[in-house]
C-alpha cells in the first residue's frame, strides 16, 4: 500500500514488460518523477494486484516489469448501490470519489425533477467518462483493486420503473421520515443494499411517492438537513459503521 498505484487496463502476466498507459506514464513521471528500479503497484480492476518496478523512464515513456500478483482484495462485504440524483458543478464528481473510498459496488446517476445539471446525448457521454476516470483515481488511491460498476445516466422516473431486486434493502434519505438507519429491519447476511439520494432540494414528493411504491423505505440521518454532496457519504459511512467492513477487525496488516 506504500507504493504507488496505478490502474493498467492490459492483460497482466507475471514476468511481462509493457510501456504503461499514457495517463499512468505521465502521473508516474511528471508527477511522481519515478525512476528506474522504483517499484510500485498495478492493478487491472478485476481483482488482485502486481508488484511492478519500473525498468526505463524517458518521461514521455515508462516501462515497468510485473513482478509477483496478489490476491489482496479490499472490497467491502456490504454491496451497496448508491443511486445518486446528478449534481451541478463538481459535487457529483465529489460524490462519487468519496462513494468510492467508502466501498460503494455501483454508482447509478439519475436525473430527478430537481436536478439542476441535465447532461444528454454527447455531454452525458462525457460526463460519464469523466466520472469513470474519477472512479479510477479513487481506486487508485483507497486500495480498491476493483472498479465499481457506473451505470448509464437516465431518468429516476424510468428507473424506478424497473422490476426491483427482490433481494435489495432499498432506503432513501428523506427530511420527513421518522425511521434511522439503526431502527432499520436486521439485513440477512449478504444482503445488498440499494440507497437513494436526491439533488440540490432533495427528491420531488412524487419522487419519494414512486420510490415508496417501489420498495424504498425513507430514512433519517438526524434532524440537520444534509447538502446532497454530504448526504451520500455520510449514509455510506453510517451504513458501514452499522452493517459493513467498518466493524471488521483488519487482516491485512
Amino acid at each position: 500500500m506504500n507504493h504507488p498505484r496505478f490502474h493498467c487496463p492490459l492483460p497482466l502476466v507475471a514476468g511481462a514488460r509493457f510501456d504503461l498507459p499514457e495517463r499512468a506514464a505521465h502521473h508516474a513521471s511528471a508527477v511522481l518523477r519515478l525512476r528506474c528500479n522504483d517499484e510500485l503497484t498495478l492493478f487491472d480492476g478485476s481483482g488482485g494486484e502486481y508488484r511492478a518496478r519500473v525498468v526505463a523512464n524517458d518521461r514521455r515513456r515508462v516501462t515497468v516489469e510485473l513482478r509477483d500478483w496478489s490476491a489482496v482484495e479490499r472490497e467491502s462485504r456490504l454491496s451497496v448501490t448508491l443511486v445518486q440524483a446528478v449534481q451541478a458543478g463538481d459535487k457529483m464528481d465529489l460524490t462519487i470519489q468519496k462513494a468510492v473510498e467508502l466501498g460503494v459496488a455501483r454508482i447509478v446517476p439519475v436525473l430527478s425533477r430537481r436536478s439542476v445539471a441535465r447532461p444528454a446525448g454527447e455531454r452525458a457521454w462525457r460526463r460519464l467518462q469523466h466520472w469513470q476516470a474519477v472512479i479510477v483515481s479513487a481506486c487508485e488511491q483507497c486500495g480498491r483493486n476493483r472498479l465499481p460498476e457506473l451505470a448509464p445516466i437516465e431518468s429516476l422516473d424510468s428507473w424506478l420503473a424497473r422490476p426491483p431486486s427482490a433481494a435489495a434493502l432499498r432506503l432513501m434519505l428523506a427530511t420527513d421520515a421518522v425511521r434511522s438507519l439503526a431502527a432499520v429491519p436486521a439485513m440477512s447476511v449478504g444482503q445488498p443494499v440499494e440507497l437513494l439520494i436526491g439533488a440540490e432540494g432533495g427528491l420531488a414528493a412524487e419522487e419519494l411517492r414512486l420510490a415508496t411504491l417501489s420498495g424504498f423505505l425513507p430514512v433519517s440521518l438526524g434532524p440537520r438537513i444534509l447538502r446532497t454532496e454530504t448526504a451520500g457519504f455520510a449514509a455510506l459511512a453510517a451504513l458501514q459503521a452499522l452493517w459493513g467492513d467498518f466493524k471488521e477487525e483488519r487482516t491485512d496488516v
